[in-house]
């Protein structure tokens, strides 16, 4: 049996790698257009603050790791159609510009997703950059040497980070974020607030409901950033916009959404038997809501490929959705989240309310202590647990990971609040600082429900 990958993504990796341990007969071909594989896009900002010195050391896997194991890697051919009744694929090799006609049993969609680029007008101007590949971030590296005041448009996780690494590599930055607040898709106002004021005692200039409307070159070769209530001049702009499924290749011939994710089952297979797809090309079932939604993450497209790698000829392993848990490090803080947020809830009209958990993370009594800020988002009907936002200067992912798993088991602030965890004065406090936090939204709602 043959199976072939188009895109040699995230997910696109993952799959083989399951292809290769679970049917390892199997003939694999993979179709990549870009010569390198596996770029972490973290990295980007990672190089630019000195953390990492090459973005190489973002690639976690190179196209010769899978040709030694007899994978047929095509890198640097771009797809330009599937027949999916036929069964073929027509692809250019990039170099040559030759045409190639290819024949698959079953097929893997890991293309991923485009970047939205926004209509603004200007933004074509070579001078305004973009940060989602390897080869843009390398563009960003270099034109940053010869800057030394920029402009980032787009205050979600990839803004926040650039400006960082931005600021830390010597350079003057402006975050322009069009509405309110920073990361407004996982943090409520509160916790964003803090953000802000983290990068604003950074030297970062935050401008908050600020819609860039124009870039315009200056007469000194400069770039000039407009909004509605301001016109300043930087050596260069940075755009983080949001991104769109890349999926046209199948567009008629599987199921897709009104904004273009293929539609896959639990096991990643699609409306046509012999293709499955994975990875920001498809949607996630998002467990707060039980709804689908289109969430393009690293963790999402990972999971979703090696799903699809395991399930190709056999249909062994469904998802068990999302609640789309994210962090990042930023300026020595950790910002880490799950779930869903109170804006988000109530959108989704849940009886959502916010319960606020203030301190330090272990005794006072420890040579040192870092205070610790959660908000837990639940439903006042059923008191189960929605979301999660969590911020210090203590190593708090897991513990956005330990919500996930509430969340997605449906407990309840009552049973969280005295959920099992573990203590030693070097970690925590008696009651985690999660029981806690469930014991404030306890309190909110005047105390426990009984158990008939």
């Amino acid at each position: 049996m043959k199976v072939a990958i188009i895109g040699c993504t995230h997910a696109g990796i993952a799959a083989m790698r399951q292809i290769l341990k679970y049917y390892p007969g199997t003939e694999i071909t993979v179709y990549e257009r870009h010569a390198t594989i596996s770029y972490m896009s973290c990295g980007t900002y990672l190089h630019l603050g000195g953390t990492i010195k090459d973005l190489d050391q973002a690639l976690y896997a190179n196209p010769d790791e899978f040709s030694k194991q007899g994978v047929q890697m095509r890198m640097q051919h771009d797809v330009i159609k599937v027949d999916a009744t036929k069964h073929t694929i027509l692809a250019q090799n990039l170099q040559t510009k030759t045409m190639e006609t290819d024949h698959y049993d079953k097929l893997v969609m890991a293309t991923g997703s485009l970047t939205a680029i926004p209509a603004i007008p200007g933004v074509e101007n070579p001078k305004v950059m973009l940060c989602k590949t390897c080869e843009q971030a390398q563009q960003l590296y270099e034109a940053a040497q010869h800057a030394k005041q920029i402009a980032i448009v787009g205050g979600g996780y990839a803004g926040v980070e650039l400006a960082e690494g931005y600021i830390k590599s010597g350079h003057a930055v402006t975050l322009y974020q069009r509405g309110p607040q920073l990361i407004d898709e996982y943090l409520d106002a509160s916790l964003a607030n803090k953000v802000e004021a983290l990068l604003t005692s950074h030297g970062i200039d935050v401008r908050t409901n600020a819609q860039v409307t124009g870039f315009q070159d200056t007469p000194d070769n400069r770039l000039q950033v407009t909004t509605a209530d301001s016109e300043t001049i930087y050596d260069m702009a940075v755009i983080c916009p949001g991104v769109i499924p890349q999926s046209e290749l199948l567009a008629g011939q599987v199921n897709r959404t009104k904004q273009g994710a293929i539609v896959t089952d639990r096991y990643m297979g699609t409306s046509n038997p012999d293709i499955f797809a994975a990875g920001d090309v498809t949607e996630v079932k998002f467990n707060p809501t039980k709804d689908h939604a289109y969430m393009p993450l690293v963790s999402h497209a990972i999971r979703q490929g090696a799903l699809a790698g395991i399930n190709i000829f056999d249909k062994r392993l469904g998802s068990i959705g999302t609640q789309a848990t994210t962090g990042m490090l930023i300026f020595g803080q950790t910002i880490a989240c799950t779930g869903m947020t109170l804006t988000a809830a109530k959108a989704a009209h849940f009886e959502a309310k916010t319960a606020v958990y203030e301190g330090n993370y272990r005794p006072d009594f420890m040579p040192t202590t870092a205070k610790i800020t959660i908000e837990l988002v639940y439903d006042q009907q059923t008191r189960k647990v929605l979301g999660g936002q969590l911020m210090s200067a203590h190593e708090v992912s897991q513990s956005a990971n330990t919500l996930s798993v509430i969340i997605h088991n449906g407990n309840t602030i009552d049973e969280l609040a005295f959920m099992d965890m573990l203590f030693s004065p070097n970690f925590d406090e008696p009651f985690n600082y999660l029981n806690l936090a469930a014991q404030a939204a306890v309190d909110q709602e005047h105390g426990y429900r009984r158990n008939n």
